[in-house]
């Protein structure tokens, strides 16, 4: 029995009138990612929830005391590490949420699952927030984890297939630029929520629940925004100008035909660009999660320019290189941003192959070399090789929807890139263990915190190597995999993408018969200004804590 879907949100109602420009669903995507992009910046909220109850101090725990008990218990504060269980179902939810329902987002439209997306983000953090005010962590878990993961994984893959419909010539470049907003939240959802935390703590209250409840108010808002902004293009719209691929071409693989999602896990392409997205995220989000005291360990005094290894220092100098260190991955995030658009826009011309190929020869080039510039104590060679990894790792995630395009075709590549994402939830285990492991059992055997990255970063490394290997043998899909005519009608059709007998909807609201309105220019304006101005807020907040690494 298929739900209540309010007129507003029936995909028939999104399809775009003649004169519609394609520019406006950029940044109403851009609205939704920025949004839940902020689960990359939760961690500003664990320090202060350690000391929800202690305030100044944490108010520690029995020692004996096991998980499920914190679930619970009123009278002593989190640990860290268990709130850090929300980031990790974050993305255990994001991807597989993303995974599930994917399909169904393809046949209901992208407005409906960001309406959602919206509800569920949100809400997720209203429920935070009460779990906050009575210290119920399971609420929290409940509330952000998993609803809010739900949230983050059909508002991530929500407007992907509508970009890539809108921008058939440019698939990399729109990707870009949405996902680029993902990798951009926390930039501006980070230093947002230290100034609103700032503001309502008071003597009782570390003020992280009130700024819950703004932050859900505020994103709610922007984000139902661009939901409500969401069209899709009439069937047989296309782009003045272009010329669609005719055939399979062998140079960036681009086919005219599609696949259907339910025959994708018997296809080996789709396992082969599996294992190159987990491959090269493993590698990436490894960089992200030891970036900091990497950094402040391999280099020690020289970060403040004094002659000391890390253990050396005194707990003001420690204090010092720590505030180094954080302009340091204020730069990373720069980076890791930028490369979403720069990478996807540019595999428009490379291929996706190609651009796939540099990420994995150059990044294992780079890690294999980083050791050898620490070693050597040059800041400026080991900083530059990160930031041009992070720059690829975050082009990894918005040149992935595209060559999923190419391959499979864009009919369902919404739901394709749903089930893709798995990768993400496996490398996001895979990383951190590889990093956090390894670290601690080169400590284990005496050896120098500068040098205990070394053999990580080898193996790094040869993850992207792996990642190499699959892509290299990616190759077209086979002609008996795509869909036949018949099939593809049978399936737009149910999409509610073409009518038939008994439904007229469709034909009511196509391009063909619906009265021309064209895109007023200060529209255009104002949608990118609502988006770019929160956006350059955020850079400009960013960089003040990169020029304290330059400074240092």
């Amino acid at each position: 029995m298929p739900l209540f879907t309010p007129p507003l949100l029936a995909k028939e109602r999104t399809v775009a009138r003649a004169g519609y420009n394609r520019w406006l669903m950029p940044p109403a995507a851009l609205a939704i990612h920025l949004c839940i992009g902020m689960a990359y910046g939760f961690s500003v909220f664990w320090l202060p929830l350690s000391k929800a109850i202690g305030i100044k101090d944490s108010i520690a725990c029995p020692a004996d005391m096991h998980f499920f008990q914190e679930l619970f218990v009123t009278d002593c504060d989190w640990k860290i590490s268990t709130l850090g269980w929300m980031y990790t179902l974050f993305f255990v939810f994001l991807g597989s949420s993303a995974a599930l329902w994917g399909g169904w987002l393809e046949h209901v439209g992208p407005r409906k699952a960001a309406v959602i997306s919206a509800f569920c983000w949100c809400g997720g953090m209203l429920l935070s927030a009460l779990g906050i005010y009575w210290h119920q962590f399971w609420l929290m878990l409940l509330g952000s984890g998993v609803i809010g993961g739900i949230g983050l994984g059909l508002g991530y893959i929500s407007p992907v297939s509508t970009l890539i419909k809108w921008f058939p010539d440019r698939r990399g470049m729109a990707t870009g630029m949405a996902i680029m907003g993902f990798g951009g939240g926390a930039m501006i959802g980070s230093p947002l929520a230290t100034a609103l935390m700032k503001h309502f703590a008071t003597a009782d209250n570390v003020g992280v629940m009130p700024t819950f409840v703004v932050m859900a108010a505020v994103y709610f808002v922007f984000m139902m925004t661009g939901a409500l902004s969401y069209r899709i293009p009439a069937m047989g719209w296309q782009p003045a100008g272009w010329v669609k691929p005719v055939a399979t071409t062998t140079a960036k693989m681009m086919t005219a035909h599609h696949v259907h999602v339910k025959n994708v896990f018997k296809i080996k392409q789709f396992w082969l660009l599996w294992g190159v997205l987990c491959m090269n995220v493993s590698a990436g989000i490894g960089v992200i999660g030891m970036s900091s005291p990497m950094l402040q360990e391999v280099f020690g005094g020289q970060l403040l320019g004094i002659a000391k290894t890390y253990s050396e220092l005194d707990k003001t100098q420690l204090a010092a290189i720590a505030s180094v260190a954080a302009g340091f991955t204020a730069l990373l995030s720069l980076f890791n941003i930028g490369g979403r658009f720069f990478w996807a826009s540019l595999s428009d011309f490379l291929g996706r192959k190609t651009t796939f190929l540099v990420f994995f020869v150059l990044g294992s080039l780079l890690y294999a070399s980083i050791p050898e510039a620490a070693i050597a104590g040059n800041k400026l060679l080991f900083v530059g090789g990160f930031c041009i990894i992070l720059s690829m790792y975050g082009g990894g995630f918005s040149t992935v929807p595209a060559y999923l395009a190419d391959l499979f075709g864009t009919q369902m590549v919404g739901a394709i890139h749903g089930r893709l994402l798995t990768a993400w939830a496996t490398a996001g285990i895979l990383g951190p263990v590889i990093v956090n492991y390894m670290r601690d059992y080169q400590l284990a055997l005496g050896i120098p915190r500068a040098q205990v990255y070394n053999q990580t970063l080898l193996i790094l490394a040869g993850l992207l190597v792996l990642g190499l290997v699959c892509n290299l043998l990616i190759r077209p899909v086979a002609e008996h995999w795509f869909m036949t005519a018949e099939e593809l009608a049978n399936e737009q059709r149910h999409a509610r993408e073409i009518a038939d007998e008994d439904t007229a909807e469709i034909a009511a609201y196509s391009v063909q018969t619906r009265a021309e309105r064209p895109t007023h220019p200060i529209t255009l304006v104002l949608a990118w200004l609502g988006v770019l101005l929160p956006l350059a807020w955020g850079v400009y907040m960013t960089l003040t804590n990169v020029a304290k690494f330059f400074a240092g």
